[in-house]
């Protein structure tokens, strides 16, 4: 499963192989509130097809109107605002105030998308640099950060998976968590040294590792953009993997099982030296309570609660258990 960036540049590309025109819509800016995040993406092709969002669809009306009235006919890219005034911000079902900027990017053979996709597959980031008078585009490996900035008359926006994600096991549960998090561009590792779960296992573009959960935690050098998730239910396969990314800067480590189990954990988790803080961080049972019963309600809820703490909110605010969810995570 493609994430919906990575299905834009794609379908870019497939409609410029096919000698269509086509355009790369990009949030550049937003005022007051936005329905979509600075660069979000879309593509849209001489004949009205789009795939992507820049806002909630009436934005998008607006653009293929716009292709379909007058064509694709600019050469460079371009700036253009929406929402700036009242009525403008309503027609186009912005909030009040709200003003969102978008580059309009007429793509080509010098927009070099068959080559950042090359790069994609290889699961680098990358950052790719638009020089908006000409059109002319570089690439450049990226160091994880910003979606998008602008430097003077360049636009540099980032593609690849800027965030990391380690599942341990290759159960059913796992084969779902990895496609919603290959969706939301984490680059998912699986690891399962037992032989019968790897021989089922069967995703394209998410790889298997055959090594011992502790010794690949150590391998991976977990960092603060990194998340790791135990769900063997074996302690001999889980515990040592869970130690090492505990001590590790992972701003997530979680793992399922109920809470009486998660208690026992802890209690064989403390025999490490592991101080109390560490521990503190596990997420146990792991996923944020939303009455999930099959292994892709699960799989939402883990990212879920993985999302939740990517994005600093508090856990307060986050959906707590209402009762004990051990059924679910047995």
């Amino acid at each position: 499963m493609d994430s919906i960036d990575l299905e834009v540049l794609k379908t870019s590309a497939a409609w410029l192989a096919q000698g269509l025109r086509c355009e790369l819509i990009t949030v550049v800016r937003t005022w007051g509130s936005s329905p979509r995040p600075i660069g979000a993406m879309l593509a849209i092709c001489e004949d009205g097809r789009v795939v992507g969002s820049v806002s909630g669809g009436c934005i998008e009306d607006d653009l293929i109107e716009r292709v379909r009235r007058e064509g694709i006919a600019r050469s460079t890219p371009e700036l253009v605002s929406y929402g700036i005034s009242a009525d403008e911000a309503h027609r186009f079902g912005l909030p009040c105030g709200g003003t969102i900027e978008l580059a309009l990017e007429p793509l080509g053979a010098h927009s070099r998308i068959d080559e950042l996709l090359d790069q994609l597959a290889q699961h680098r980031l990358v950052q790719r640099r638009l020089h908006l008078p000409t059109g002319a585009v570089t690439l450049a490996p990226a160091t994880a950060g910003p979606v998008l900035e602008r430097h003077g008359d360049e636009l540099w926006t980032q593609h690849g998976p800027r965030w990391r994600l380690l599942i341990i096991g290759a159960g059913q549960l796992s084969r779902f968590l990895a496609q919603i998090a290959s969706a939301m561009d984490y680059h998912v590792t699986v690891c399962d040294p037992r032989e019968d779960y790897r021989a089922g296992w069967q995703l394209p573009g998410v790889p298997l590792v055959h090594a011992m959960p502790d010794d690949l935690v150590l391998d991976m050098q977990p960092d603060s953009r990194s998340a790791i998730v135990a769900l063997t239910h074996d302690p001999k396969l889980d515990d040592l993997a869970l130690m090492e990314a505990l001590k590790s800067p992972a701003f997530y480590v979680g793992a399922i099982g109920s809470r009486a189990n998660n208690a026992k954990r802890r209690e064989r988790l403390r025999q490490f030296d592991l101080t109390p803080e560490q521990l503190d961080r596990l997420h146990g049972p792991v996923g944020l309570y939303i009455g999930s019963k099959t292994p892709a309600e699960i799989a939402i809820s883990i990212l879920a609660e993985i999302t939740a703490v990517k994005n600093g909110v508090p856990a307060v605010l986050q959906v707590p258990p209402r009762r004990d969810i051990g059924a679910r995570n047995s």
